[in-house]
């Protein structure tokens, strides 16, 4: 059973950062991964996309301060997060596709596997 872990969430003021991991129980060399947020009262959206040679596609809204990576010998997917704003607050959601698949990149309905998230608050 694919298992994804996400974990560095917390609390932080407007501009500061957070670094965000998830650690996945299979290999993820083979499989397109990305990271999706869900904010109180509004539909999950995607944040950061990242293929499996490593190409990274981002939301408009995060572009410019949020950085998605993959170490594949680890099989675990980061979001690093800087310039922090109100509007990031949200549970953040890691996400796996099928083994194999097109880079769907933030399209929700292509990955077939999610973590249980983490909170990451912003303060004004």
């Amino acid at each position: 059973q694919v298992q994804l872990m996400e974990s560095g969430g917390g609390s932080v003021q407007t501009g500061g950062s957070l670094r965000l991991s998830c650690v996945a129980s299979i290999y993820i060399r083979d499989r397109n991964m990305a990271w999706f947020r869900q904010a109180p009262g509004k539909e999950r959206e995607g944040v950061a996309a990242i293929s499996r040679p490593g190409t990274t596609l981002y939301a408009d809204s995060v572009k410019g301060r949020f950085t998605g990576s993959r170490d594949n010998a680890k099989n675990t997917v980061y979001l690093q997060m800087n310039s922090l704003k109100p509007e990031d607050t949200a549970m953040y959601y890691c996400a796996a596709s099928s083994a194999g698949v097109v880079f769907p990149g933030l399209t929700e309905s292509k990955y077939n596997y999610w973590g249980q998230g983490t909170q990451v608050t912003v303060s004004s």
